[in-house]
């Protein structure tokens, strides 16, 4: 009797190993899907990119955080940026999240943060189901360069990007607050938070990216226009500052003529052209 079990269960063993390598060596299709849920709110959705011939042990992805000043946008400003960059890094998955936006006094600070956390607890509890590992990167611009920067440093303990990049977001927010290109910061920043730093130092502090660089932070790209009106570059310059005294790798792309993203299709590509090179590095 004893020997029977043995045998049933070598022979158990035997099958269930020649299907995961049938699994395994099975290329995997293309699969889009679009307004998936990582949360109750119609904002807490992300659309998703996986790449055929995806592999657990080797593809990477990517977690796309779109702007409009926390108050505004959707993932669906991004849709040119995922056929780009799914044309120049076809074997990445791709996932181009939504987040609550503060406004009327809800959703303040730091519901947007913990949003970007949230998806990225949904992707990693599905990672098996996509065929993907667990190696990623944060791009965001505006207010989304924010959000990634945030994420990648403040996060690193529990889940560690391999790589982050931030067009144009802003990365010390008590210095935006102070030195602002506009009186429209300031109030932006109020309607927000719900305060200022003077009256609410721990939540500026809290939410302000540069304040988690440590040692060993995420490789970090850092893209900036010299004639943004909006965010200035100084705030790029603050980090590229803070990285650079803590050795971390990073890369400063500094336009001169470039505005908040109203760029020419020369800085365009040259921007993808950094951004790519950077991914393949810190994230092949």
């Amino acid at each position: 009797m004893t020997k029977n079990i043995t045998l049933i269960f070598l022979i158990l063993f035997l099958f269930a190993c020649r299907t995961e390598n049938v699994e395994t060596d099975t290329p995997l299709k293309e699969i889009n899907q679009s307004n998936v849920s990582y949360g109750t709110d119609p904002k807490q959705a992300m659309d998703i990119y996986l790449p055929a011939g995806r592999k657990i042990s080797e593809t990477p992805f990517l977690v796309l955080i779109h702007g409009g000043g926390w108050t505004s946008g959707d993932r669906s400003d991004f849709k040119s940026i995922v056929d780009t960059i799914k044309m120049r890094l076809p074997g990445y998955a791709v996932f181009n999240i939504s987040y609550r936006l503060a406004a009327n006094g809800q959703n303040l600070f730091p519901t947007q943060e913990n949003d970007v956390k949230a998806a990225l607890n949904f992707i990693f509890s599905n990672l098996n189901e996509y065929k993907i590992s667990d190696r990623f990167a944060l791009i965001g611009a505006s207010a989304g360069g924010h959000l990634a920067l945030l994420n990648a440093y403040k996060e690193a303990a529990t889940k560690k990007a391999k790589a982050v990049v931030s067009f144009f977001g802003p990365t010390d927010l008590v210095q935006f607050y102070n030195n602002p290109p506009s009186l429209l910061v300031p109030l932006l920043l109020q309607s927000v938070t719900g305060s200022t730093p003077a009256n609410n130092p721990s939540l500026y502090q809290s939410s302000s990216p540069i304040n988690y660089v440590v040692q060993g932070s995420a490789p970090t790209l850092l893209i900036h226009g010299g004639a943004d009106q909006v965010v200035p570059s100084s705030q790029s310059v603050l980090l590229k500052d803070k990285l650079a005294g803590l050795n971390v790798p990073h890369q400063y792309v500094f336009y001169p003529n470039g505005g908040h993203g109203d760029w020419d299709a020369t800085t365009y590509k040259d921007a993808f052209n950094q951004l790519q090179a950077f991914l393949l590095k810190h994230i092949p």
